[in-house]
């Protein structure tokens, strides 16, 4: 997993919470339902999210 910095960490988990809202499904197991900020957050911490950044 890269290191990123907050500002890019924030930028992704935002952008992947607003696809899940929009009902892209999620990446991840989830037993129930979450807010898609916190699915977007748990997908981060288990590098399954596909958005890449250039610097």
């Amino acid at each position: 997993m890269q290191h990123y910095t907050k500002y890019e960490r924030a930028r992704i988990i935002s952008a992947r919470a607003l696809q899940i809202s929009m009902g892209a499904p999620p990446l991840i197991k989830i037993s129930d339902y979450l807010d898609p900020i916190e699915i977007a957050k748990m997908e981060f911490e288990k590098d399954v999210i596909p958005i890449d950044v250039v610097r």
